[in-house]
């Protein structure tokens, strides 16, 4: 397992994030859980890779170019800021709602963002 990995059931569609990662596996509906491995760069005609601007101790990440679709079949559902692999600010988003978050951190120095489409899986910047 991985630290902060975010796996997902190959069969029923559970997603998990492990906060903590020691030896053994996640297993659901009786087999092991995959690690969604992180893409960084944009794939069809939507749009996944996060955009952050950064304003003094203020973050606000937009996902996508194009705003990411928000339907009840295709949405964004989770927007991380991670700095040394550790998740320093999260936002779980559900359908209608804008494929945005704002936050304020103490510093903004070496930090990345991941995103998690339901659709397409997992983004980083």
């Amino acid at each position: 397992m991985e630290k902060n990995g975010i796996y997902k059931c190959e069969v029923c569609g559970n997603v998990v994030s492990a906060i903590e990662a020691q030896d053994g596996t996640l297993v659901c509906c009786g087999q092991d859980m995959v690690i969604l491995k992180e893409k960084t760069s944009d794939e069809g005609k939507e749009k996944h890779v996060p955009e952050i601007s950064i304003s003094g101790d203020k973050v606000v990440i937009n996902v996508g170019s194009i705003p990411h679709p928000m339907e009840d079949a295709h949405f964004i559902e989770l927007i991380q800021v991670i700095r040394n692999n550790n998740i320093i600010a999260e936002k779980r988003l559900s359908p209608g709602d804008k494929p945005r978050a704002e936050f304020c951190l103490e510093t903004v120095d070496n930090v990345k963002v991941r995103i998690l489409c339901n659709v397409h899986g997992l983004w980083v910047s």
